[in-house]
Parts: structure tokens; C-alpha cells; sequence
């Protein structure tokens, strides 16, 4: 009798994930359910891998959450002033981190507060690069380095609360019309409330880029006049 030989199955091996296919997977899910719902297991299920095997991209999830953010802001692009022209380099850098909040607002409260848990020099490189970049910018333009980090401040400090605000306008009540708007308005007391209920139409009709550019203006007007006749 003859024993016929049994070929062995092949084992089909799966490519091996990549930092950037983790972290992306990771923001796909933040952007469709929120930080909260991220989590190593819902994570590991999404790639359809065991999730103890991510710890090797992300110690935490914390350290998963900074990955976010510096996958983010590498979609922000600080150009070089061409010709000098410093000024509409900013204003060009703010609409693009406006575009990028709107397009991932549940990462905005991230961009906002995961630098408050870690020190500047051990942040990840990639949320290092928009500071820089725009310290060089600002530098190049002749401004000396402690009034280009003022301005540094100044400038972030003002787009993380313009897009916090707007977000809060969008969010908040996405269901709401323009006239529920202004009808709930004009129910606050008029004594208590009169400059709310004066501004109902206002309020209801948010336009974020038209607000972005009034307070670039107000921003940029004012680090030209301290940098003096160099600036303009």
C-alpha cells in the first residue's frame, strides 16, 4: 500500500503594520466616535490584531493620543516667506489649522491640551515642527527671538480659542436652526441679557472665515507695528 505525500498548507502571513497605519486607524476612529471610545481593544480590533501587539507602536494610550496629534499636524504646512512676505504666511498657516479642526473636531481638544501633560522637549518631533517653523518665520523677518516666541504665543493662543469657539458654535446644537436660534435668544430677560438678544442674527450666522481673518488682522497688524518699518 502507498501513502501518498500531503503537501503542507501554506501559511498566508499578514503585512506588518506600520506606525502610521496604527495612528491612522486611531484617528479614524476618534474622528467618527470621539477620544473616549478609543481604546487599545476596539483599536486592535479595527487592524483585526491581537491589541497587546500595539503596545509596540504606543507604550499608552497616552502616548497613542500624542501620536494623533503629531499625525495631525503634519498635514499643517508653515511655508517660507516668499519675498519676505511674512504676514500672509501666517494668515495662510492659520486658515490651514482652521480647515484641519474642522475636519477632525474631536482631535481639536487634543491639540489644545495634550501639551499641558508633557514637557516641550519631550514632546513628539512632529508637533515640535509648527513651532519651530514658525519661529523661524517670525526670526527671518526681524524680529528678535524672545518677541518672535511672544509672537509664537500670542498666535497660537488666539487660533486655539478661535477654533475652540467655532467648534462650540457648530457642535453644540447641530440641529438647531437659525430661527430656534434666535427665538431661544430672544427668550433671555431683556434686562439681564440685552446685548445677547441684540446680537441673535449676528450669532446665528457664524462665519468662521470672515471671524478668522477680522482677528488675524488684529494679530498680524499688531506684530508688524512692533517689528516697525522693517515689517511692512
Amino acid at each position: 500500500m502507498t501513502v501518498e505525500s500531503v503537501e503542507p498548507r501554506a501559511v498566508r502571513r499578514r503585512p506588518a503594520l506600520s506606525r502610521r497605519e496604527v495612528l491612522t486607524v486611531a484617528l479614524r476612529l476618534i474622528d467618527s466616535d470621539g477620544v473616549e471610545a478609543l481604546s487599545m481593544r476596539r483599536l486592535g480590533k479595527a487592524l483585526d490584531r491581537d491589541p497587546m501587539r500595539l503596545y509596540r507602536f504606543a507604550d499608552s494610550k497616552d502616548a497613542l493620543l500624542d501620536g494623533v496629534v503629531e499625525l495631525v499636524l503634519e498635514e499643517l504646512c508653515v511655508p517660507e516667506a516668499a519675498g519676505g512676505d511674512w504676514q500672509d504666511v501666517l494668515r495662510g498657516a492659520a486658515h490651514g489649522f482652521r480647515r484641519l479642526a474642522l475636519a477632525h473636531p474631536n482631535v481639536v481638544p487634543l491639540l489644545v491640551t495634550r501639551p499641558l501633560a508633557t514637557p516641550l522637549g519631550l514632546r513628539p518631533a512632529g508637533t515640535l515642527r509648527p513651532l519651530e517653523s514658525l519661529l523661524e518665520l517670525l526670526i527671518g523677518a526681524g524680529f528678535d527671538e524672545r518677541a518672535a516666541l511672544h509672537g509664537y504665543r500670542l498666535y497660537t493662543g488666539f487660533l486655539y480659542g478661535f477654533v475652540l469657539t467655532e467648534l462650540q458654535e457648530r457642535v453644540s446644537a447641530p440641529d438647531e436652526t437659525e430661527a430656534l436660534l434666535r427665538l431661544g435668544l430672544h427668550r433671555l430677560p431683556a434686562r439681564e441679557f440685552p446685548r445677547l438678544r441684540s446680537l441673535a442674527t449676528e450669532l446665528a450666522s457664524f462665519d468662521g472665515e470672515r471671524e478668522l481673518d477680522e482677528g488675524l488682522e488684529i494679530i498680524v497688524e499688531g506684530l508688524r507695528r512692533r517689528l516697525g518699518p522693517a515689517g511692512t
